[in-house]
């Protein structure tokens, strides 16, 4: 016999029986859309998910039936003002994501860039002449040489940053509010007062992020892991400077108990693998190194 436990706003009940849970459904202290869970689910679910294994009913409402009007044509465009993005929904506590999960996140993001920018290499030297760019006698035409040249800098420097900005700048003011990388680890993109960003606010982000590094050379970035990890908002930098807040991905919604505090699976996964990268080009340093003087002294 399962065990189930319920939530209502911040307190959880339970553990009662399946008997008892239906039981409470029909007296109405338990609503469908009431957070229900027993050992073995993975999250929270509402009961209106879980009819089946509870074997009960829920009685259909006149709200969920459409009304049409005798003059409507069917063949009139929707008339319903539907939102792209959900009103932020206020009450409960709001968990900020922490240094780990922000560095697990731009870790993935990292490496979506990083593909990118090799596929943007790879078509830039098939149109300059594929191989036959980086023979000798290509190199020792000028014309041939500058086309190259001018194609890598586009490739390596120009388009990647142009790409960078278009990716950040829609993705965090898109129904998600959050890159790939943000998405993978469970965390998004607000603003302080909830609210979801504009493509403005969303862009000028991406620009004081861009334009602090560029000018510190990267300094700011430590400052930034620095402020994440100490300050109580965990704001960095550029979202001090945008006034934005990277929150769980359950902050501001209608569930925020869903919320997690913990780093979950993909953000040690991360973790591990930035370790096991960072040791291994130790590694190949301290052997190039070796190499090196061995080399050296053979001489």
């Amino acid at each position: 016999m399962s065990s189930w436990y319920f939530a209502i706003g911040e307190q959880r009940h339970g553990p009662i029986s399946t008997e008892e849970l239906g039981a409470r459904f029909q007296r109405g202290e338990v609503l469908p859309e009431t957070l229900i869970w027993r050992e073995g689910m993975e999250h929270w679910r509402a009961l209106r998910e879980m009819v089946v294994e509870l074997d009960i009913a829920i009685p259909a409402t006149p709200a969920t039936t459409a009304v049409v009007s005798d003059s409507a044509s069917p063949y009139a465009a929707p008339a319903a003002n539907v939102p792209l993005q959900a009103a932020p929904v206020f009450g409960g506590n709001v968990v900020m994501a922490g240094l780990w999960k922000r560095f697990a996140a731009s870790f993935i993001d990292g490496m979506v860039m990083m593909v990118v920018t090799l596929v943007m290499v790879m078509v830039g030297v098939m149109l300059t002449g594929g191989a036959a760019a980086l023979s000798p006698q290509a190199f020792a035409n000028d014309m041939m040489r500058g086309t190259l040249g001018l194609t890598f800098i586009l490739a390596i420097y120009v388009v990647p940053i142009i790409v960078q900005a278009g990716y950040f700048t829609w993705m965090h003011a898109s129904a998600s509010q959050a890159t790939l990388g943000k998405l993978a680890v469970g965390i998004k993109v607000a603003r302080t007062d909830g609210q979801a960003l504009t493509l403005g606010r969303s862009f000028g982000r991406w620009c004081a992020y861009f334009f602090l590094n560029l000018v510190s050379c990267g300094v700011t970035t430590l400052v930034s892991a620095f402020t994440v990890g100490l300050t109580e908002r965990k704001q960095s930098l550029h979202d001090m400077i945008a006034d934005t807040l990277v929150v769980d991905r359950w902050a501001f919604t209608a569930h925020p108990e869903r919320q997690r505090r913990e780093l979950g699976a993909v953000t040690w996964t991360i973790i591990v693998l930035a370790g096991l990268f960072v040791v291994a080009y130790i590694g190949f340093f301290v052997f190039a190194v070796g190499m090196a003087a061995m080399a050296g002294s053979g001489q």
